[in-house]
């Protein structure tokens, strides 16, 4: 949070951008919201899965999303490169961004197993989750992930924010998708009947 809002700030050179409040808001709901309703259990997985470090990749991923907060500063408080997204889509976006949050976080209420790395959780437990948005699509979490993605950068004003998280994050979202699919499917029991009943792996309908 605190990361974010100096990265937005410090690089728009001025608090004056309601914009950037209103995205820290919805950041804020979701940390309080978070480590009031969430397993705590699943807190402590999460940033540090399996009791280790997070993995390169998972940094280097959460460095995207720092440097286009970075970049959304720049553009909007000094240089205006890209900075003329119309207001009205600005709103559309930080509404989704926040339905993005809300979907992630009803996953991990629902799937104690929501853990920042492919890896089957033996140690915890791990069985099929198929409540809750997972009886809709298999990989929720991956769908907010996709969302909050596609629409931060515009969501803060910012069309070359908006390029830059896309092109380097949406790939791996997609790729981890696939990725973690396949592993649950061989060696998850009971994900192959599961798969079996819910065909949609991110968007109902679609894929």
């Amino acid at each position: 949070m605190v990361a974010a809002a100096a990265a937005l700030f410090v690089a728009a050179g001025t608090v004056a951008i309601p914009g950037f409040w209103a995205y820290l808001a919805i950041f804020a709901v979701v940390m309080v919201v978070s480590f009031a309703a969430l397993d705590p259990d699943l807190l402590r997985e999460r940033m540090r899965p399996g009791g280790k470090k997070p993995p390169l990749a998972l940094t280097v991923f959460s460095l995207v999303l720092f440097m286009h907060w970075i970049v959304a500063g720049l553009d909007r408080g000094r240089f205006h490169w890209s900075d003329d997204v119309p207001g009205w889509l600005q709103g559309i976006c930080l509404f989704t961004v926040g339905s993005g949050y809300a979907l992630a976080l009803w996953a991990m209420r629902v799937n104690r197993f929501f853990s920042s790395v492919i890896r089957i959780q033996a140690d915890r437990g791990q069985h099929v989750v198929s409540t809750g948005p997972y009886a809709f699509v298999r990989h929720p979490g991956y769908t907010a992930g996709i969302l909050i993605i596609v629409a931060s950068g515009p969501a803060l004003g910012s069309w070359l924010a908006a390029a830059l998280v896309v092109i380097f994050s949406l790939p791996f979202l997609l790729h981890r998708t696939i990725t973690e699919d396949r592993i649950l499917q061989v060696e998850l029991a009971g994900y192959s009947d599961y798969a079996a009943r819910v065909r949609w792996r991110l968007v109902p309908g679609i894929w």
